[in-house]
Order: structure tokens, then C-alpha cells, then sequence
């Protein structure tokens, strides 16, 4: 499986980048199907406060998932996305 992040607009630190691909792989080790994540982060103009934007891609071999969150940081936005992938692949598994 390949996680990719890749951020738009902003320089992404160290940290933010392994914080994305520890929860990634959280979310790989319960779901074996997932072929591709990628994750893209971006500043949202204008600047206020809600201006950090995550959108997920998780790649299975019938389907393709998106979630898109928008929060304070991107941490949080990352949780919000993960946890929304998370009820999309319960149902994408029950079909």
C-alpha cells in the first residue's frame, strides 16, 4: 500500500507529515482492501480561522473514497477526514 501527502500552498513540516501517515496507517491496518491513500493539504484563502483544508483518497479495488474536512489545524482536519473514511469504508465493506 502507498500513502502520499502532498501539501498546496504551505510548506509541510516533518511532523505533520508523519502525524498524516501514522493515522494512514492506522486506518490501513483495519482495512487489508486499500490499495492507494493520498492525502492532500491546503491553506484555504482567505485567512480565517477554519482555513485548513485535508481531502483523503483511499484507493480499494472496486471503489473510490473521498473525504473532504475543514478545520482550525491539520491535525484536527486530518482526524475529521479519517474518521469520515472510516464509516465510508464500514459501509463499502458491507456491500
Amino acid at each position: 500500500m502507498e500513502i502520499r501527502v502532498q501539501a498546496i500552498h504551505f510548506d509541510m513540516s516533518e511532523s505533520l507529515n508523519d502525524f498524516v501517515v501514522k493515522k494512514a496507517q492506522r486506518l490501513a491496518r483495519h482495512y487489508d482492501t486499500i490499495t492507494n491513500m493520498d492525502f492532500n493539504l491546503r491553506l484555504v484563502k482567505p485567512e480565517t480561522a477554519l482555513n485548513k483544508e485535508v481531502v483523503a483518497k483511499v484507493l480499494l479495488p472496486q471503489y473510490e473514497l473521498v473525504a473532504s474536512k475543514t478545520a482550525d489545524t491539520f491535525e484536527e482536519a486530518t482526524d475529521l477526514a479519517i474518521e469520515a473514511l472510516k464509516s465510508q469504508l464500514e459501509k463499502a465493506k458491507n456491500k
